[in-house]
């Protein structure tokens, strides 16, 4: 076989596995800042978090962009000493819905992969803005380098 039949084939079996996965719409923990260790962090539990509402905890290291989200169509843990669970999100784009956030992962649950788009978390723009104007210190200790409300995550129910 010549050196250049070898190449071509070796490029060609590479390039067809070279599927590119994401962590996006995974399981992940939800974790908040260890009251009684600065700079570690905590699992959150099933009873810290309010039913309906969205969720957001950044830092989490389940997740590649560091971001597990909780819409307020998630079905929690019934049990409330449980550690609370989402799955992993990104920041996108204004106004790009779902082609901001395509999970890649066939393992992602149905309604996550089928649900997820891009969308507000928590606060508006300008909510946000004012609140990093305001105690720069505070915002970058609770939202990081964050500077966006818009994240990948399942569109919500009435």
């Amino acid at each position: 076989m010549s050196a250049r039949l070898v190449i071509v084939l070796s490029a060609a079996l590479l390039a067809s596995a070279c599927e590119v996965t994401t962590q996006l719409g995974q399981e992940c923990l939800l974790i908040k800042q260890d009251p009684d260790r600065p700079g570690e962090s905590t699992a959150i539990l099933e009873r810290e978090i309010l039913p309906g509402q969205d969720f957001i905890s950044f830092g989490v290291t389940d997740c590649e962009d560091l971001v597990c989200v909780r819409d307020a169509n998630f079905v929690g843990d019934p049990n409330p000493d449980a550690q609370a669970k989402g799955y992993c999100s990104q920041d996108c784009v204004e106004g790009s819905g779902k082609s901001g956030c395509e999970v890649t992962d066939s393992g992602v649950a149905e309604d996550i992969r089928t649900g997820i788009t891009c969308r507000s978390l928590l606060l508006d723009q300008a909510s946000l803005e004012r609140l990093r104007q305001e105690d720069p210190v505070a915002y970058r200790r609770t939202f990081g380098e964050n500077n966006s409300p818009y994240f990948c995550a399942v569109a919500l129910t009435p």
